[in-house]
């Protein structure tokens, strides 16, 4: 059974830091285009950055760029995005979801592009 797990959302302080790690079961991420996704009550799903299948290429939204980093570890299995100088507008429900690709270098930031997602983890930022 191919599932994504995610973990790591919580509560943090403005200019705060989180890293939220998602990891796979059931399948090897070896040939998946990762991608965290956002999505906030009442407003729609959000690219927030994704990763080539050997983690050579990456890609973030215009809103996120600079602050966050994703990077992956293809022998655990898991993928990390870390958020640095939240925000309070980066209070959101964080999800992680794979792309079965064979290529190494074309990213999307398009949800509909991916096949598999986890259950999301809620990171929200407040003082």
């Amino acid at each position: 059974q191919l599932q994504l797990v995610e973990s790591g959302g919580g509560l943090v302080q403005p200019g705060g830091s989180l890293r939220l790690s998602c990891v796979a079961s059931g399948f090897t991420l070896d040939y998946y285009a990762i991608g965290w996704f956002r999505q906030a009550p009442g407003k729609e799903r959000e690219g927030v950055s994704c990763i080539t299948r050997t983690g050579g290429r990456t890609k973030y939204a215009d809103s996120v760029k600079g602050r966050f980093i994703i990077s992956r570890d293809n022998a655990k299995n898991t993928v990390y995005l870390q958020m640095n100088s939240l925000k309070p507008e980066d209070t959101s429900v964080y999800y992680c979801a794979a792309r079965i690709t064979g290529s190494s270098y074309a990213t999307t930031l398009e949800g509909h592009e991916y096949g598999y997602w986890g259950q999301g983890t809620q990171v929200t930022v407040s003082s």
